[in-house]
């Protein structure tokens, strides 16, 4: 976050954020034109694919023709102009470009009202292109903006409420342009109207979003989009985590983009439908996307938590299966409006379904998101988010135009949604074996709340950026895994050679790149190479976790802090973060009443606490002053 513009104080919970001022108006203004963007994609969809005349008589390839090229055409700008958008939203102030994107949407909104009085399809999908390009122009100072205006712990429910207001836009534009499309000339001579009201209410919202200074005004345009382009994916390929959370999200759009194009043709031919019914599946998915997105706060404390990612992509999989295993019993073989479809056989599961796969979306990219705000550098954040634009672009116009061969060439519907779920699991299999940051985290969560409710306190005392080295008091084998999964920032931990190679719980370990330590007398070239690898992460910038008591406590008090601490701060000065674990003594891990995971457990989801003192300089992080400070943290409850 921009210490400029950071607010003073963070709000407790998600909901708090809809009644400040740094957030409201913005929120408002995107929703706006996602219900926009919404209602003129859909309402035309929708008119060609239910409308009278030559469309209502149309093969269904036609059909889908119609559906894949509006989505191709909003999304292609994305692809061309991406790039360039990031630069501007870098460059320039935040909230006046955003008040003059949402001029712009204004005068489109004008020329689609006209479009729909006269019913001409050819000039309403060339508005879709213009209206995607200043979708493209507005997508990076939308994410860009949020780190400026949020407070650390708000970021994660920030995006949340970002994904959930668009995909409510999209439920809500989807209703309002399928009523308004399907109910004949004169319910489509309101949708200009319509149009045209929510733009000017967007832009009357956007001149209330507070300054977001320029984050590089120093910066040079460069307005050739193709070398542009290639620079912004080459420079942020530097990143691993953050490149693959772009792929990742990308991803997500590809599945979105294929299976949600088809729905309006899958409803008429596959299940006997009429528009109703796509809006409800399409509403089912929205609202599942909504749902999805806010149990990220949840699910998470108020921080990054990618261990929900995979939770996401293997719902994704799982439900997208079962959508093409459900077979529907329409009534008598006749058209059926959404009520009936939802009382014949297998309705309620194919909605349910949909529901599930907008769930599951919301797990998966609310993480993703959060990640590459948090990680990315803020100068070039902006140009981060159009880098993930471009790749979003990429895959949603390959998505579309890989639906038209493959339905050109024979395939059904079903089989594109099958295709899709079994490439998921592919894709999810090669993205985890990456980066298996994102695997370990979710091994570790389902691990740390499966067994305890955590509260935390002070951990904003660990710097967002830059080497830092944190100590601990060590009562349990699961002290590393509860201080990881705790704390935002990636976190190398510095534990005994015996622990790291436990079965099961060393997996999570080597993934998390653990650095393993010996006492000198048992294996001295281990604990050289581990003073090593601790200076090299100390060096990279990483924050290190020790835990100076060298063993697990066999009686709930701690035990001395060694010295090996203070060689670490000789070699390389950083500061240093106290910690205290509290509650864990008598957890099956820990050595109360013998060894450990030698009994059967006996408390499950125990209330325990993590909790961070403030920073100490190197130069006062003596052995004997650490102890002091962690055992005052820990307090009496071991």
């Amino acid at each position: 976050m921009d210490p400029s513009a950071a607010p003073a104080g963070a709000t407790q919970s998600q909901w708090q954020l809809l009644r400040t001022r740094r957030f409201l108006p913005f929120f408002v203004a995107q929703f706006a034109g996602a219900f926009n963007d919404n209602l003129l994609r859909n309402a035309l969809v929708i008119m060609a694919t239910f409308g009278t005349g030559a469309s209502a008589t149309a093969p269904a390839s036609e059909d889908n023709l119609v559906a894949n090229a509006a989505a191709a055409l909003f999304i292609a700008p994305f692809f061309l102009f991406s790039a360039f958008a990031g630069q501007l939203a870098d460059k320039f102030e935040k909230s006046r470009l955003i008040r003059a994107l949402k001029l712009t949407e204004v005068a489109i909104m004008l020329v689609a009202a006209v479009g729909f009085w006269i019913g001409s399809v050819p000039l309403l999908l060339g508005l879709l292109f213009a209206l995607g390009m200043q979708a493209t122009l507005f997508g990076p100072v939308k994410y860009a903006l949020l780190p400026q205006h949020l407070h650390p712990s708000e970021l994660v429910g920030g995006n949340a409420w970002i994904d959930t207001g668009t995909f409510l836009a999209i439920l809500l534009g989807t209703l309002v342009g399928g009523i308004l499309a399907a109910n004949g000339a004169t319910a489509q001579h309101l949708a200009g109207p319509a149009l045209v009201l929510v733009a000017v209410i967007g832009w009357l919202a956007a001149r209330k979003v507070p300054t977001a200074a320029a984050s590089d005004p120093s910066l040079r345009l460069n307005f050739n989009p193709l070398t542009e382009t290639w620079r912004l994916i080459r420079a942020n390929r530097s990143n691993r985590a953050i490149f693959l959370s772009i792929l990742g999200i990308s991803w997500f759009w590809f599945v979105g983009a294929l299976v949600l194009a088809q729905l309006p043709a899958w409803t008429r031919n596959v299940l006997l439908g009429d528009a109703g019914v796509v809006t409800l599946l399409i509403a089912c998915f929205s609202l599942g996307i909504g749902v999805g997105s806010l149990m990220c706060e949840r699910l998470s404390g108020h921080k990054v938590e990618i261990g929900l990612v995979p939770f996401g992509s293997i719902g994704l999989s799982w439900f997208l299966l079962d959508l093409y295993l459900a077979r529907p019993n329409s009534l008598g073989g006749q058209v059926v409006n959404w009520l009936q479809f939802l009382q014949s056989a297998g309705g309620w599961r194919i909605a349910l379904d949909c529901a599930f796969v907008g769930i599951s979306g919301g797990l998966f990219t609310v993480p993703l998101y959060s990640l590459i705000l948090q990680r990315s550098t803020p100068t070039h954040r902006a140009r981060t988010i159009a880098c993930n634009n471009v790749m979003n672009a990429i895959f949603m116009v390959v998505a579309s135009l890989a639906a038209v061969l493959a339905l050109r060439a024979g395939f059904t519907i079903p089989q594109l949604i099958l295709f899709t779920a079994v490439l998921n699991v592919a894709v999810a299999i090669f993205i985890y074996s990456l980066v298996p940051e994102f695997l370990m985290r979710f091994l570790g969560w389902i691990l740390v709340n499966t067994l305890y409710r955590i509260r935390e306190r002070g951990l904003d005392n660990i710097p967002d950026e830059g080497p830092a080295l944190i100590v601990c008091n060590h009562v349990s084998f699961m002290d590393g895994i509860v201080l990881g999964g705790s704390i935002r920032r990636p976190v190398r931990f510095v534990m005994d050679h015996n622990i790291f190679k436990i079965p099961v719980i060393s997996f999570i370990f080597r993934e998390a790149r653990a650095i393993p330590i010996a006492p000198a007398h048992e294996d001295a070239n281990t604990l050289a190479e581990a003073y090593e690898r601790i200076d090299a992460e100390l060096a990279a910038g990483e924050v290190v976790g020790i835990f100076p008591e060298g063993k697990l406590t066999a009686d709930g008090a701690m035990n001395e802090f060694r010295k090996g601490v203070e060689k670490i701060l000789e070699r390389r000065p950083v500061p240093v973060v106290p910690m205290a674990l509290r509650g864990m003594w008598g957890s099956f891990f820990s050595r109360k009443g013998g060894k450990a995971m030698q009994r059967l457990p006996r408390r499950f989801w125990s209330r325990i606490e993590v909790v961070a003192g403030p920073q100490l300089p190197p130069e006062m992080a003596s052995a004997p002053v650490l102890q002091q400070r962690v055992a005052e943290l820990r307090g009496d409850w071991a």
